[in-house]
């Protein structure tokens, strides 16, 4: 009689267990990063990794809920934070070949405005790139690129 009560005990264990996970999803356990975002430099730092290096982790955060990406080039477009991310999620491990070069534009208590120039073997990428304080963190708010 005990045993029959022990693996009784123990199916019901094993289903609740199965049911709890189940209920989670894929991909639940998985912790969101948090990325120090606590300077400017930081935050210029982690989009260099995000857009050249394949970083995905803690791209939700980096960029300020009104973020803009403009791309200027034979037919003008305009993205907005939940496309780049998205697009950027895509690209996790990708990195691309260029050598990469930033360049502080302009630098304030609250924004910096950064040139980042990614040189390709057959043409430049230049991001000018607008970086805003929100709270205690700095986010990316504006991207404009061009392309030579």
């Amino acid at each position: 009689m005990k045993a029959l009560v022990k693996t009784f005990t123990a199916a019901a264990l094993i289903a609740v267990s199965t049911f709890a996970m189940a209920a989670e999803g894929p991909g639940a356990k998985a912790i969101k990063a948090n990325i120090n975002l606590s300077t400017a430099n930081l935050a210029l730092d982690h989009y260099v990794a995000v857009t050249t290096e394949g970083e995905s982790a803690g791209v939700e955060q980096l960029f300020a809920a009104d973020f803009n990406q403009k791309i200027q080039a034979t037919n003008a477009q305009s993205h907005n934070r939940e496309s780049v991310i998205k697009s950027l999620k895509k690209q996790k491990g990708e990195k691309l070949n260029c050598t990469v070069s930033t360049d502080i534009i302009e630098e304030s208590a609250d924004y910096m405005v950064a040139k980042v120039t990614s040189k390709f073997e057959n043409f430049t990428k230049t991001d000018l790139v607008t970086l805003e304080r929100v709270g205690n963190d700095w986010k990316v708010s504006k991207s404009i690129n061009s392309y030579k």
